[in-house]
């Protein structure tokens, strides 16, 4: 069995002020850096490999959670979904412009696409090579990713369409654990398990 436990990055400047991140590569603020500090992953991905997406604030993530001696391999295919035009700028002001479009976008669920970005189910697309990847090659694995590449593989693992609450309360300051097997289909294993104190091998 493949185990695939998703952590995202910890928190920037945007994050704070309620802004789609997409592509944009900006760090971790002091606040993100030391949330993380003595931080580790739940005992559940004890061994694992590391997949670290190539945006700053996801290296960085990895690094500070990381343990010495452990390789960290940037993986290009967790990179952030695109969100084109609507980059920088927050869901209330999207909302409350009229040539945005946005009501009806948001209506469309997997299919969401920001003008010039990606929609989720592109994003499900261009992941299931490195799923199944990962599930032809077993063992336990770790995506240090982000929240919409995150919730496109809850999306799938759930038969979710977005549409409506989500079938589970994703916490994105914990870790959540996805079975995938060779095919790159993915299953859900154990959401929301907390990161735990250095030195704490509690399962």
């Amino acid at each position: 069995m493949t185990l695939l436990g998703m952590i995202r990055h910890g928190r920037t400047a945007w994050n704070g002020e309620g802004r789609l991140t997409g592509r944009t590569d900006i760090p971790l603020t002091e606040e993100g850096r030391a949330g993380l500090a003595g931080l580790r992953p739940p005992a559940e991905l004890d061994g694992a490999k590391w997949h670290v997406s190539p945006l700053l604030r996801a290296r960085q993530t990895a690094e500070i959670l990381h343990q010495d001696g452990v390789e960290l391999h940037i993986e290009p295919r967790l990179i952030e979904m695109s969100f084109g035009a609507y980059e920088g700028r927050t869901l209330e002001e999207l909302r409350a412009d009229p040539d945005a479009g946005m009501a009806a976008n948001e209506d469309r669920g997997l299919d969401f696409l920001p003008p010039g970005g990606e929609s989720p189910r592109m994003v499900q697309d261009r992941l299931r090579p490195f799923l199944a990847d990962l599930g032809q090659s077993g063992g336990r694995h770790i995506a240090v990713a982000h929240k919409a590449v995150i919730r496109a593989v809850f999306a799938a693992a759930h038969d979710w369409n977005m549409m409506g609450r989500p079938p589970v309360k994703l916490r994105w300051e914990q870790a959540h654990i996805f079975e995938v097997d060779a095919r790159g289909d993915v299953r859900p294993w154990r959401m929301n398990l907390p990161l735990l104190p250095l030195g704490d091998a509690s399962q």
